[in-house]
């Protein structure tokens, strides 16, 4: 997940008191990590390999590559596969049906977006 908070810091009560007034902050402070959603839709488009999503944003390091694709499948947002018959085996990552749910919700979210955006240029 994103970076850990010293327990007894003042941004780690504020943590705790937003999620105790609502629960949408730990969802968005979940799914809001550089690259995390743009990786799961290239998933859910069918680049199910590290090498094929590498290729897609060659400016991602490995580290933080490695790092989103472990949080995805911890979440269970997208599942991660093996394939027996190569030689070293392969691995491909799939969409699970909590982690469309979610790019459904985010597509909707970027429609809000742009059109919140072109509402405040035309103004």
């Amino acid at each position: 997940m994103s970076s850990t908070i010293k327990e007894s810091s003042t941004n780690a009560h504020n943590a705790r008191l937003l999620s105790e007034w609502c629960g949408v902050n730990d969802i968005l402070r979940d799914i809001s990590p550089r690259w995390k959603m743009v990786l799961l839709h290239q998933i859910a488009h069918g680049v199910a390999q590290y090498s094929l999503l590498k290729q897609s944003f060659p400016t991602l390091s490995d580290h933080v590559l490695s790092q989103r694709l472990a949080e995805l499948v911890t979440e269970k947002l997208v599942r991660k596969s093996f394939v027996p018959e190569t030689v070293p085996p392969q691995t491909r990552y799939s969409p699970t049906p909590k982690g469309l749910a979610l790019l459904a919700i985010v597509a909707k979210l970027n429609q809000w977006g742009n059109r919140i955006w072109v509402e405040e240029q035309d103004a």
